[in-house]
């Protein structure tokens, strides 16, 4: 190989790398959530979100934040996935994702007043994660037989989640129609 062509090609490598990381790092700056960050870069991976596939996945949110005025841990790993998979390229009609919510988790679907009520006066820090979640497209289930067993009352379950039957027809539903389950 003669030397101009290598030097060449070295400096379109160069450029396309430069222009990859700045569409990464635009792409950073508009994330479907806003404020929740994405999986960091690593050198050397080998294997990154496919932008050809569409994900599936269904997260099993059972478990509560240790502290009621603490965002649950399983809302915070679903929004850094959605902008992972917005930061690597993978289109928006390419990501079908839901989360479950049940067990320990269901006080995070509370209106503030409600929760306030359950929680000591402590708002529900929930609210603003869910509401962008649910902007950026993830369904959002809560158990009903969860809604039931702490006596809540419908009127006061966020407009943005959907009440199902019972946390488990609801993950085996998406199972069956190819969706990957996380979590549990």
């Amino acid at each position: 190989m003669n030397k101009k062509f290598s030097a060449t090609r070295n400096l379109c490598f160069l450029f396309l790398l430069g222009v990859s990381s700045l569409s990464l790092a635009q792409t950073d700056s508009v994330m479907p959530i806003p404020g929740a960050g994405a999986a960091r870069d690593v050198p050397g991976a080998v294997l990154y979100p496919n932008q050809e596939i569409v994900h599936r996945v269904v997260f099993d949110a059972a478990r509560g934040a240790a502290n009621s005025d603490e965002i649950n841990p399983m809302l915070q790993a679903v929004a850094r996935y959605v902008n992972t998979l917005a930061t690597y390229g993978v289109p928006e009609e390419n990501r079908e994702i839901a989360i479950v919510i049940h067990q320990g988790a269901t006080s995070i679907i509370l209106q503030n007043e409600e929760y306030q009520a359950r929680n000591n006066g402590a708002d529900n820090p929930n609210i603003a994660l869910i509401r962008a979640l649910d902007e950026a497209g993830v369904k959002l289930h809560v158990c009903g037989q969860a809604v039931l067993g702490n006596n809540i009352d419908t009127d006061t379950i966020l407009s943005e989640i959907q009440v199902d039957l019972w946390a488990l027809t609801t993950i085996i539903d998406y199972q069956q129609r190819g969706f990957v389950l996380i979590g549990g």
